[in-house]
């Protein structure tokens, strides 16, 4: 297997050295300030995303460290990681827990350390292949917006210096349901900004990220099943230590109510498929070009393991919720350039009132009460919320490709 660390480095991001290098350098004094000897609390933190910001918080020596994720399985390995890796300050102090941050053990977690310093959010559907039927859509709203905003609720007992939730690009103009989930997770989070520092931020795809397509490519490899691609969807990509950079930056170093996102120019965005023929070609193989799932699989099957050609299928997207670009800011939003070497900020957006906030959370409560409830009335709800929310349901999703 490839080196996944030199790989993105060399054919996906094309560069040998974070883009957010310089910015930490500029500003490790303010960062050591505020981290060191303090307390954290990650959510979320076993994911990719996750995972990458403790690692770049570390390094500041916190005093305590608490981790909260579902996956007990990623938290294992998280731990593995940390206390695998030369140089890595571990602090005395680390716990992790397997629990939901919306069960009552974890507000009782809470209370008993009477909150932390420090306090980010990465728990999150972030895919756009969450929405499938109502009941996904539910499942997806109520992970990133209901649950979320008890978290804030939660917060307020013992308020953070700095609070930080990840959003994601396809919270601008979006266009499909977990893209509109993020928007309303801003908003709402923004409705707290007076109480306690909040920020948050927009960014990229993160290469071969848990459950990504460049991550499911890895394990087809692995089973020698083929590569699918669609063709015609770009996207910009960080690494996963830059994806933890950001959201470090973001959190600490932003004013509140703050939106953060990597200064990334149009010409750096690749498409998926050209990502795979880099990817395919640097494992040493030759594509296959197929021309169906079927043809594929039938290719993959009788393939001998030492055959240099390898099943590929590239695919025109038809799926609900597919953006075939990225955008990180909309027209409205004030935008300042020049106080980061990588990070643009959205130092100004409308902020919508609580009680705004709170209708529509007391209308989704009511939409979802009901046992006859439709993913219409959902999108309806939403678009009603978000006018820019532009959702085109074509009646086909992710989990119905390779």
């Amino acid at each position: 297997m490839i080196n996944l660390k030199q790989f993105i480095a060399d054919h996906v991001i094309n560069r040998q050295q974070s883009m957010f290098s310089e910015d930490i350098r500029a500003n490790k004094e303010t960062l050591q300030k505020e981290i060191e000897n303090k307390s954290v609390c990650v959510i979320g933190g076993a994911g990719s995303i996750g995972s990458s910001f403790i690692k770049a918080i570390l390094p500041f020596r916190p005093s305590k460290l608490i981790v909260i994720d579902l996956n007990e399985n990623g938290l294992a390995e998280l731990t593995r990681d940390l206390r695998s890796t030369y140089g890595m300050y571990v602090p005395e102090e680390y716990r992790t827990y397997t629990l939901n941050f919306a069960d009552p053990i974890f507000a009782r977690i809470f209370r008993e350390e009477k909150g932390f310093d420090i306090v980010a959010n990465f728990s999150a559907h972030k895919h756009v292949r969450s929405e499938k039927d109502k009941y996904s859509v539910q499942a997806l709203i109520e992970n990133n917006d209901i649950k979320a905003k008890k978290l804030m609720d939660l917060l307020c007992e013992f308020p953070p210096q700095h609070f930080f939730c990840v959003s994601t690009d396809k919270a601008a103009n979006p266009v499909n349901i977990m893209g509109a989930s993020k928007r309303v997770m801003e908003d709402m989070i923004m409705a707290y900004s007076k109480k306690f520092p909040v920020t948050t931020a927009r960014f990229a795809n993160v290469a071969f990220s848990n459950g990504s397509l460049p991550d499911g490519w890895v394990a087809r490899i692995m089973k020698q099943q083929p590569l699918a691609s669609p063709s015609d969807v770009k996207r910009y990509f960080v690494s996963p230590e830059e994806s933890g950079q950001i959201c470090m930056l973001a959190c600490i170093l932003g004013n509140s109510g703050e939106v953060f996102f990597p200064k990334l120019r149009e010409e750096q965005m690749i498409t998926f498929s050209s990502f795979c023929d880099k990817f395919i070609e640097t494992l040493g193989y030759k594509q296959h070009q197929c021309y169906s799932d079927e043809e594929a699989k039938k290719f993959a099957s009788e393939r001998k393991e030492d055959d240099k050609e390898y099943p590929v299928v590239y695919f025109r997207s038809d799926t609900t919720g597919e953006k075939d670009y990225e955008e990180f800011y909309i027209p409205g939003e004030k935008i300042n350039m020049d106080r980061f070497s990588s990070l643009g900020v959205i130092e100004e957006s409308k902020h919508r009132p609580m009680n705004e906030i709170e209708e529509f959370y007391n209308k989704l409560e009511t939409i979802f009460a009901n046992e006859n409830f439709t993913k219409a009335e959902i999108v309806e709800a939403l678009k009603e919320f978000l006018p820019n929310f532009e959702h085109e349901e074509k009646g086909k999703n992710l989990d119905q490709k390779m």
